[in-house]
């Protein structure tokens, strides 16, 4: 299996986020203990750049970072992904003002949200942009203290950082699994911004979108182990299959075979998510070709771990699926967070089968 409960974080941290899982799934956001145990864990400065406090970690890190964490608590996991993922795309942006940017990442282990897709406009007004729009899907908006937003600036595609207590959040989020994530509407409202919070949106290399396909993976893979520790501990009880004459979960060579299973479809998942993770940290320039590839392997370790899922759920039976059993959140949060924009799979295999076929 992969590392263990704490093996990145220590176990104070990793304790704090199981407790917590089942509250920040209910309260739809992190608890305030869930996020002083990240906080001070540094799981917010992994994507500060290395000049203002920044973790400077590697694909590599925050990889097994967030695996630990998922395995705890999906979702304070995911939204510690998100915040990496706001702040690489804010460090990446040149023509933020200095002083803007000195304001943005003067704490280190602040929260950041955002959103990649332009759901709002700005205009120039004297030394600052009226922004106005919507935009959905921002996870951990509720706790975030800035949020960094893609615009169409006069007609420019744009980047706008904006303090969250500026912005109104419509209580949007209803979904079946990864609901502490709090992926709640960000709404702006004719906002003024200082000129120099708003930059021409820049898309990063390849190896920075590998970054952030891992960053939504990572939870995952944590989550699959952390479903794999469930079902774990109740073979490990007096637990036996019902209607048979086995004493115990582990007389059954089936039971065993389809443990043995999972367990195989969620190392997979791990080893092809940090085979990624360091061609990421190579250094080697990433082909388009590559890319495509990579993408598609991050595709088929988020279906690994569903199909992980299925045969511990399959193993635990329909106690599995009791609201007081972690394995039903695992699954939940497995269910819809693998199927995130960056790890869909057959856009993944159609961009691969144009690669490979010679179309481009």
């Amino acid at each position: 299996m992969g590392a263990g409960p704490g093996s990145c974080f220590g176990w104070a941290v990793i304790e704090t986020l199981t407790a917590n899982a089942d509250r920040t799934e209910h309260q739809s956001r992190p608890t305030t203990e869930s996020l002083r145990a990240a906080r001070e864990a540094g799981a917010f400065a992994l994507g500060t750049p290395r000049e203002y406090g920044g973790a400077g970690a590697s694909a590599t890190e925050v990889s097994r970072l967030l695996t630990d964490m998922g395995r705890a608590c999906p979702s304070t996991s995911w939204i510690a992904g998100t915040c990496l993922t706001a702040k690489v795309l804010s460090a990446v942006v040149v023509d933020f003002d200095e002083t803007a940017r000195a304001e943005f990442f003067g704490d280190p282990d602040a929260l950041f949200c955002g959103s990649g897709k332009p759901g709002g406009t700005g205009v120039r007004e004297g030394d600052g942009v009226r922004v106005s729009g919507r935009w959905a899907t921002v996870s951990g908006c509720e706790d975030a203290e800035w949020a960094g937003l893609a615009a169409m600036v006069d007609g420019d595609f744009s980047l706008v950082q904006i303090p969250t207590g500026s912005l109104r959040i419509e209580q949007t989020w209803s979904v079946a699994g990864m609901r502490g994530t709090g992926s709640h509407t960000v709404v702006a409202e004719d906002v003024l911004v200082p000129a120099g919070n708003v930059g021409a949106f820049q898309f990063p290399p390849g190896a920075i979108m590998q970054l952030f396909g891992l960053s939504v993976l990572a939870p995952m893979v944590g989550a699959t182990f952390g479903a794999l520790d469930v079902v774990h501990t109740m073979f490990a009880s007096d637990r036996k299959p019902f209607m048979t004459a086995y004493n115990r979960m582990n007389e059954s060579p089936g039971a065993r075979h389809w443990l043995a299973e999972a367990t195989m479809l969620a190392r997979r998942a791990e080893r092809t998510m940090l085979a990624v993770a360091a061609e990421a940290d190579s250094g080697a320039e990433l082909t388009a070709a590559d890319n495509s590839r990579l993408h598609l392997d991050l595709a088929e370790a988020a279906r690994d771990c569903r199909s992980a899922m299925e045969r511990l759920l399959d193993l635990h039976g329909s106690s599995g699926f009791g609201t007081s059993n972690p394995l039903q959140r695992f699954w939940r949060d497995v269910a819809v967070g693998s199927r995130h924009a960056h790890l869909n799979g057959y856009l993944a295999m159609e961009g691969y089968g144009r690669v490979v076929s010679g179309v481009e």
